[in-house]
């Protein structure tokens, strides 16, 4: 009964961060080397800046509002 209470007690204190989350932003990334474009959501490695972002989509097309 008590691992009960600990697992119920868990689960509605972790409820609320459930609920707020979102998927996480896209970014355009420019190469280094060549200046090409990639939209992705995690840095591609030392060759690559960002470029603009954040973004809702995967084309980089709709830009996410700024808290």
């Amino acid at each position: 009964m008590k691992h009960a209470i600990v697992i119920v007690a868990g689960l509605a204190l972790a409820l609320p961060a459930v609920l707020n989350a979102e998927p996480a932003p896209w970014y355009q990334w420019r190469s280094k080397a060549n200046g090409s474009l990639v939209c992705a959501q995690t840095p591609l490695g030392p060759g690559w800046e960002k470029a603009s972002g954040p973004y809702r989509d995967a084309r980089c097309e709709k830009r996410k509002p700024v808290k």
